[in-house]
């Protein structure tokens, strides 16, 4: 529909644009495709396209829709309809109607994929010159897509009246593919090439080493200069892009470990149950979202803010229970804590499959976290980029609350030196406490972000318990810092290794690391200091 409403347009722009080819006549070319072959056929669009006259858009996209009929009397060519058990009859050119033939008296011109390629290719060359920026690109893109010698004239004219910058880089590097397959000199090509090379990507290599069989011998060495260009450039955003994928696991480790930090620093527990804290908050959006989706649809954008309280909420409720319920009574004996933490969270995840059952559920992104946006030559996916955010601003709210606040105090006196904090009146068990309870809310609030790129399931904080103790370790037990240059290291490291190695061996690399590292530095990257951390 959007090519007939640039046909009729050319139709009125035709005296002010002249045809390459000025008096050719198309008809005889378009009954020519009658007889033709596949690779006629495609000289023959070529030689169409080449008349510059806007009437052929109709026949040519006829075409590619397998609409093109020749009556079998005289081998005239029409645009057919289906009309019942006849066809009706269009003159390809100037849209009169020529009467109706039974289906058997009219043959299909046959198309394939490389005509409808060639037919695109065209189509763009003839809307150039259309008053609407939109076509233009699109034109230029469609020509870039498969490059053609024919459409050279038409590009340069275009390009000598394109004012918009966007549409004239897409046109210049159109030209630069057409040129390589044309007859121009030496010069012009090697221009080509350098245009090529200046645009970059992956299908500027496919271009140029396809253009390798067929160009003068003069240009390989322009070829292979260039191609060695685009692929060191490519190299580099390959890295680039590896690091951001590091950098977006390290934020999901980051707010998956972030609350083990805590509870693992001040208390000393080895809580096997924050996974369960993270699949708690992940269920908890859930139950946001599916409340949101039957009774306010229209709020469902604003689904992830009102589960981050919810899921806070929540998960610190139930830490603050397994605290005072089990892990009081077992504080100095780390092998117990682990074996009661483990079995709580079979608990757990037993009663998330009686509850919501053993499958998958469905967690959506909201409008702002969905898609991606390119980057140089990456592509960054939103729902990435606002977690890192996301994860970061919880980082450094924590790192203010550890730092600024009476209860952050009370916590640092105790990790540092318990017997002293409770002789000052500080009451250690409610500390303990609560550190739990805020260390799970935020293992909850970490649910949140992770519903959004992972599935959530009743085995969800299994796949994050193991990495989280790992980023804990390395990092420094109970600080923070430790934790923020710790997940993001590891998760760069993995996103490096597991091209190399693969995924699972990438994991078992990164751990030998980290016991290597551990032997050199027990306590991790930053250790912890005050006399009972200390002695």
């Amino acid at each position: 529909m959007l090519i007939r409403i640039f046909s009729l347009i050319f139709l009125v722009l035709a005296s002010a644009v002249p045809p390459l080819a000025q008096g050719t006549d198309p008809k005889p070319l378009i009954d020519a495709l009658a007889k033709a072959n596949f690779k006629q056929a495609e000289e023959l669009i070529a030689e169409v396209a080449a008349t510059g006259d806007p009437r052929v858009v109709a026949p040519l996209e006829a075409f590619a829709e397998g609409d093109l009929y020749a009556r079998k009397a005289d081998g005239v060519v029409f645009i057919g309809r289906s009309a019942g058990s006849q066809i009706a009859l269009v003159d390809p050119l100037t849209g009169a109607e020529a009467g109706e033939v039974a289906k058997s008296a009219a043959t299909k011109i046959k198309v394939n994929n490389n005509l409808r390629r060639a037919i695109r290719a065209s189509l763009g060359g003839l809307t150039l010159m259309s008053p609407d920026r939109g076509a233009r690109l699109q034109a230029a893109t469609a020509i870039l897509g498969a490059p053609s010698a024919e459409n050279l004239q038409l590009l340069e004219a275009a390009l000598a009246k394109e004012t918009d910058a966007e549409v004239k880089t897409r046109m210049e590097e159109a030209r630069a593919v057409s040129l390589l397959s044309s007859d121009r000199s030496l010069e012009e090509k090697r221009a080509a090439i350098e245009t090529l090379a200046a645009k970059g990507g992956r299908k500027a290599i496919s271009v140029l080493r396809s253009a390798q069989s067929s160009v003068d011998e003069g240009l390989k060495d322009d070829l292979d200069k260039a191609i060695t260009a685009i692929e060191g450039e490519l190299a580099l955003w390959d890295m680039a892009q590896n690091v951001w994928y590091g950098l977006s696991l390290g934020s999901v480790l980051l707010l998956a470990a972030i609350g083990l930090a805590i509870t693992f620093g001040v208390m000393g527990v080895i809580n096997m149950a924050h996974g369960e804290m993270v699949m708690l908050g992940a269920y908890s959006t859930f139950v946001v979202q599916d409340v949101i989706r039957s009774s306010a649809p229209q709020l469902f954008d604003w689904s992830l803010a009102i589960a981050l309280p919810v899921a806070f909420l929540v998960t610190a409720a139930v830490g603050l229970a397994i605290e005072r319920g089990v892990i009081r009574f077992l504080y100095g004996r780390p092998l117990e804590t682990l074996l009661a933490t483990w079995g709580v969270s079979l608990i757990l995840q037993q009663a998330i499959r009686s509850i919501f059952g053993p499958t998958n559920q469905e967690v959506g992104n909201p409008s702002w976290m969905s898609g991606s946006f390119p980057l140089g030559g990456m592509m960054v996916t939103w729902n990435r980029m606002w977690i890192i955010l996301f994860s970061l601003s919880i980082f450094f709210a924590l790192l203010v609350l550890m730092k600024k606040s009476f209860f952050g105090l009370q916590m640092r006196a105790v990790t540092q030196n318990r017997r002293m904090a409770s002789s000052m009146g500080i009451r250690t068990p409610w500390v303990d406490a609560f550190t739990f309870a805020l260390g799970s809310g935020i293992a909850g609030i970490a649910g949140v972000a992770l519903s959004q790129i992972d599935n959530v399931s009743p085995n969800l904080g299994q796949g994050y318990i193991i990495d989280s103790f790992m980023v804990v370790v390395f990092g420094g037990v109970g600080n923070l810092w430790g934790t923020l240059v710790g997940a993001l290291s590891l998760g760069v490291l993995n996103k490096f290794l597991e091209p190399w190695a693969g995924a699972v061996l990438g994991k078992i690399f990164v751990l030998v690391l980290i016991i290597l590292f551990i032997q050199k530095r027990p306590r991790g990257l930053f250790a912890l200091k005050g006399r009972a951390v200390e002695a």
